[in-house]
């Protein structure tokens, strides 16, 4: 089953502070939204509504791993 990965199931154990930081945080904030973002691109493909290349899957995937990479180094910052 195909499915979206919000950034509060990948990583529960930070949901309030993931809230805290959206709202008082505009770095944050703006990676939050371009993970959303991404995220939401991927399942569109992945659910044939956006059909696209494989390259171009893989290449938003890589974005979406780099993007929760980030998110994860701020979260274990602040």
């Amino acid at each position: 089953m195909l499915k979206k990965h919000p950034l509060t199931e990948e990583f529960p154990e930070f949901d309030q502070k993931i809230h805290e930081l959206k709202v008082g945080n505009e770095y944050f904030k703006s990676l939050y939204e371009n993970y959303d973002q991404v995220d939401h691109e991927i399942y569109l493909v992945e659910s044939d509504i956006h059909p696209t290349s494989d390259e171009m899957i893989n290449q938003l995937r890589i974005k979406r791993m780099y993007l929760k990479d980030e998110l994860y180094k701020f979260l274990k910052e602040n």
